[in-house]
Formats: C-alpha cells, structure tokens, sequence
C-alpha cells in the first residue's frame, strides 16, 4: 500500500510540474488539466495580409506567385511583385483609423467599396505610376493596398489595380 501512494505522490507531483493539477490521492478521479489553450485571435486581428487574396483573385490582377510576409512599422503586411510590371503591398495597420491616416490635399479621394470608407490616394499630376487606397477597418484599425508600376508610368492602371483588390479584400474585413 505505502507503494501505491508514493507511486501515485510522484504521478501528482509530475502532472503538477507540467502545469496539470493532480486530484487528491486517493479520490479516484483522473487528474484535470487547469490550463486553458490561448484564445484565437477575432476580427482585425484574425487577418492574415497574403490570406486576404484567393489564388483567383490574385490572377485576375496578375499576380502569378504567393506573397511574402513582412513587417512595416507596427503594420502586418504581404508583399508581392511581379518583375518588370508591377508590386503590391497589403498593410494592416491595428493602430491607426482611417481618419486617423495623413493624405496630402489634393491627392486623396474619398470613397465607398463595398461597406467601408475609403480613400484613394493618387498624385496624377506627378503621373509616377503609383496609387494607394486606404480602407477604413475598425475604431483603430486600416488596411492599405499599395501598387506600383515597375516603370513608374500610368497611375490610372496602378489606381485601377488598386481598386479591384481592394473590391476583393473589403468583404473580408470586419
């Protein structure tokens, strides 16, 4: 009998090590696990940048690859390029509102895509083949969608490939 307690002593004592808290001896109840898995993340924070374009999508913009995942200031982002034509850049930023966002008088356009406010951000008279559209995506948080043209000419394409992902990515925001 002493055996069988100190055997089941040192069962307790390993299952209390790994963060598991034994049942009292003798009880003939199976030790219970006290640790609670880490919650999932929800909303905003749930978004992964290169998830928020399908193989689809990512083709009818002309995107042939998978984007790369980086960080951009506090920002979550994908990056993708597609040589000797174009680059995009998905931003989500848990930080800052779309009010919140700085454009430059004259280079920003307010708009709506699909149930969120927006911004269009183009210089046309500098016509460097560059456009940005800034979406609205919480109290605190926005997503930017970056294009720019690899030989830096035709600003209404970028804005044009700006658009259509940001069509495909605002139904997936909360």
């Amino acid at each position: 009998m002493a055996k069988r307690v100190a055997g089941a002593l040192a069962a307790g004592a390993l299952l209390t090590g790994c963060g598991a808290q034994a049942a009292p001896t003798g009880s003939g109840e199976p030790a219970v696990s006290t640790t609670s898995p880490s919650p999932s993340p929800t909303g905003f924070a749930a978004l992964a940048p290169c998830e928020l374009l399908t193989p689809v999508e990512r083709s009818t913009v002309g995107l042939t690859s998978a984007g790369t995942d980086k960080t951009i200031g506090a920002g979550r982002a994908c990056d993708w390029t597609e040589t000797g034509t174009f680059g995009l850049t998905i931003t989500l930023d848990g930080t800052a509102a779309l009010s919140d966002l700085q454009v430059d008088k004259g280079t920003g356009t307010k708009l709506t895509v699909g149930a969120h406010q927006a911004v269009k951000v183009a210089d046309k008279s500098a016509a460097d083949g560059t456009c940005a559209m800034l979406l609205a995506a919480g109290e605190k948080a926005s997503v930017q969608i970056d294009v720019s043209n690899s030989d830096f000419h035709d600003t209404a394409l970028a804005c044009q490939r700006a658009q259509t992902v940001a069509r495909f990515v605002e139904p997936k925001l909360p």
